[in-house]
């Protein structure tokens, strides 16, 4: 049974960093992209980052790019999201999740129908 996990999310002043961590099992987790979405009261889910399976691709919506950053340890299967210079509209429920199929699909890696299995989610926000 694929499950996700995730934890490090927390209230942090604006210009802070936080540092998320997903725990996967019940899969071959190295044959996999993965990414990780958020969702903020009253607004769409939205993909932040994606990684491929062995790491060697990564894409990041454009209010990101610069400030988070998206990595995966395959032999811990753990996934990852360092974020800095974090601002009130990154506040948000992040979720960890899994492709469909092992495959590196680009730009179109942060759209939610790539992913069938999703972690509980944890809780950011950021305050002024």
């Amino acid at each position: 049974q694929v499950q996700l996990v995730e934890t490090g999310g927390g209230s942090v002043q604006a210009g802070g960093s936080l540092r998320l961590s997903c725990a996967a099992s019940g899969y071959r987790f190295s044959e996999f992209t993965m990414a990780w979405f958020r969702q903020a009261p009253g607004k769409e889910r939205e993909g932040v980052a994606a990684i491929s399976a062995s790491g060697q691709y990564t894409v990041y919506t454009d209010s990101v790019k610069g400030r988070f950053t998206i990595s995966r340890d395959n032999a811990k299967n753990r996934l990852s999201l360092q974020m800095n210079s974090l601002t009130l509209e990154d506040s948000g429920m992040y979720y960890c999740v899994r492709d469909r199929v092992g495959i590196w699909y680009g730009a179109a890696s942060l759209e939610g129908s790539r992913y069938n299995f999703w972690g509980q989610g944890t809780q950011v926000t950021v305050s002024s």
